[in-house]
């Protein structure tokens, strides 16, 4: 079970501490020092069912504006975004196994586990 974190958003710190609440105790990583591949914002988009990976961008983020995403329609585009410039990944990300949850509404992140 694998947290993306990022310890500075309430709602990350939030779901969070719902999973211990519930005896959970996620493997948590810093996904802003340590960048999720490609390869696993693409799984991630599997796991979420996403009809697209814009799904779990935040794309009030400038930097989202800065690249000009909003015009991009090329998934895998989208996805080598994520992975450069992590801080694009929506948040909380819950994964376990073969399930994923996003931690919006915070409740929600039960939805993996």
């Amino acid at each position: 079970m694998e947290y993306w974190h990022n310890p500075r958003c309430s709602k990350s710190r939030e779901a969070l501490a719902l999973l211990e609440q519930h005896g959970y105790r996620p493997t948590i990583r810093d996904y802003l020092k340590d960048a999720p591949s490609a390869d696993e914002i693409r799984s991630v988009v599997s796991k979420l069912r996403l009809s697209s990976a814009r799904d779990l961008m935040r794309t009030k983020e400038a930097i989202y504006k800065e690249l000009g995403l909003k015009d991009v329609s090329d998934e895998d585009q989208l996805i080598k975004a994520m992975a450069d410039n992590p801080k694009l990944i929506e948040r909380p990300v819950l994964i376990h196994d073969e399930r994923a949850a996003l931690g919006r509404p915070v409740e929600r992140i039960l939805d993996a586990v």
